[in-house]
């Protein structure tokens, strides 16, 4: 894996869209779909394209490694670590979260294979 640092354009693009997009949702969309899944897909994508922003890492590794953050931290989430710590940071237990949802795994898988199928559509082009 190269951790030289690089700079791509391409996926700063997408990082700040996809960020973008996870911001609109906090903020605005209040329903049961967008927001429990939908922002937890791209949570996986957001952090996947900030890295390779910088890093010129191999597709599979990088999205296998965000995968494994998200179910770390929802893991982490069922043990209610964010309390047992004494966090108090609101945007530190925004982002690590405060409740554990089973289904919350199958979103991380989505947002995995999301990248997958993305990286393959681009190199196709």
């Amino acid at each position: 894996m190269n951790l030289k640092p690089t700079f791509n354009k391409t996926y700063f693009g997408l990082f700040t869209l996809v960020l973008l997009i996870e911001i609109l949702i906090a903020l605005y969309v209040r329903d049961a779909f967008i927001r429990p899944y939908m922002g937890d897909v791209l949570c996986i994508v957001l952090m996947y394209v900030f890295i390779k922003s910088f890093f010129n890492t191999k597709v599979m590794p990088t999205a296998i490694f965000v995968l494994m953050i998200g179910i770390t931290v929802e893991t982490l989430q069922y043990f209610n670590f964010v309390e047992k710590l004494g966090i108090q940071n609101k945007a530190l237990r925004i982002i690590l979260g405060m409740s554990f949802e089973w289904t919350d795994y199958l979103t991380y898988i989505a947002g995995f294979l999301l990248i997958l199928a993305g990286e393959k559509l681009s190199r196709k082009r």
